[in-house]
This record gives C-alpha cells, sequence and structure tokens, in this order.
C-alpha cells in the first residue's frame, strides 16, 4: 500500500520537476520562412486594402471593414504572445489570455456578419474572408518567429557571456 500524503507527493514533483531537464531550443526559423511569412502578411493586407479602395460601398462600410482587418491582426498577435508567454512561464493573467481569445474569435464573428449582410457578390465576400484569414495567420507567423528569433538571441548572448 502507498500511504504517501498529498503534501509528500507535492514534494517529490518539485523534486522531479528540478532534475527534469528541458531541450534547448536553439534553431532560428529559416530565412526563408521568416520572408514567407512576411510575405503571406503583406500580400494579405494589401490584397484586402486594394479590395476595399476598389469596392463601391460607402466610407463607413470601408472604414468597418478596415477596423475589423487592424483589429484581428493585433488580436491574433495578443492571443500568440499570450500562448508563449505560458509556454515560457512568463506570468499571464486569465483575464488577459481570455479577452485575447474572446477579441480574436469577435474580430472573426464580425467580418462573417458583416460579409453576410453585404452587398456584394459572393465571390467578393470569398475574397475578404480569404484575405482576412491569411492576414491573420500570417500575423501569427510573424510574431512567433519575431520572439523566436528574440528567444535564441537573448539565450545565445547569456550563453558567452
Amino acid at each position: 500500500m502507498n500511504y504517501q500524503t498529498s503534501v509528500s507527493l507535492e514534494e517529490d514533483v518539485k523534486k522531479n520537476n528540478k532534475n527534469k531537464k528541458y531541450k534547448v531550443f536553439d534553431q532560428k526559423p529559416t530565412a526563408a520562412f521568416v520572408g514567407a511569412s512576411w510575405s503571406a502578411l503583406l500580400v494579405g493586407m494589401v490584397s484586402y486594402c486594394i479590395g476595399l479602395w476598389n469596392a463601391e460601398m460607402l466610407l463607413n462600410e470601408k472604414g468597418y471593414y478596415f477596423t475589423i482587418l487592424l483589429f484581428g491582426l493585433f488580436s491574433v498577435i495578443s492571443v500568440q504572445k499570450a500562448v508563449r508567454d505560458k509556454m515560457e512561464d512568463v506570468p499571464v493573467t486569465d483575464m488577459y489570455y481570455s479577452i485575447s481569445w474572446f477579441t480574436t474569435i469577435a474580430a472573426i464573428v464580425l467580418l462573417i456578419v458583416g460579409l453576410w449582410n453585404a452587398d456584394l457578390l459572393l465571390s467578393e465576400k470569398g475574397f475578404y474572408a480569404m484575405s482576412f484569414l491569411l492576414s491573420l495567420f500570417a500575423a501569427i507567423a510573424v510574431q512567433k518567429n519575431t520572439r523566436d528569433i528574440q528567444y535564441i538571441e537573448r539565450n545565445s548572448e547569456d550563453a558567452t557571456k
């Protein structure tokens, strides 16, 4: 029988975590991946904005779609940062983490509702949806690459000291 108490179990867990070896992450993202991420972000954002510029809609509608793009980009970067901070044991409040996810989902839902009710051709709706999603995904990749490169450079500087 195991008569170990919960207190001694917690001590064993702490002791095992101290002895646990973590894999060192020391490979930067390739230049090709960094370039592809930035290219995808620029292509997505620029095409979305060119589509808005050329659209035959009222200025307030264009402003709505442009604001959703900015809101979505900021939201996904915030989610990526919060997720990465949690992975690296940087304190992140549950409130900030939840708000980041909520705003990301809200931006996507607002775009869907806007496009659903828009007086646009189906091909135009698809264009806006795809360029929006491309921009969001690329923003996450750019943020991840930036964070990876910073992390590796910081750790390599610490190792040389």
